[in-house]
């Protein structure tokens, strides 16, 4: 299996996760909120908004084009940080965290 469909499937992992967790379903932010020049937009986006909005979406344009990999994906450290303080269910955390990191992987050895 190629690089792209492996992350086109942890792409998909990530976004059910994520339905699960009920961190999905959410506004679309603000035209001007991706004009961020904040790492993950923390100025202008919560963190669930970010993955849904631009990682995803980014990612899944990346896929769809066959393009090449960024150098490096680092997100799930943030991720972890960003659910611990949010309270969000340790068992919501953990998967969330490894769908990430399946990604950070794909990316980065790639």
């Amino acid at each position: 299996m190629m690089v792209h469909d492996e992350l086109d499937q942890a792409l998909r992992r990530l976004e059910a996760t994520m339905k699960a967790a009920s961190l999905w379903r959410m506004e679309r932010p603000e035209p001007e909120a991706f004009d961020s020049q904040q790492p993950f937009c923390v100025d202008t986006m919560a963190l669930p908004q970010w993955l849904r909005f631009v990682f995803i979406a980014r990612l899944d344009d990346l896929v769809a084009r066959r393009a090449p990999m960024p150098a490096r994906c680092e997100v799930a450290p943030i991720l972890d940080t960003y659910l611990a303080e949010a309270g969000v269910r340790a068992s919501d955390r953990l998967l969330l965290r490894q769908a990430v990191e399946e990604i950070d992987r794909l990316v980065t050895e790639n």
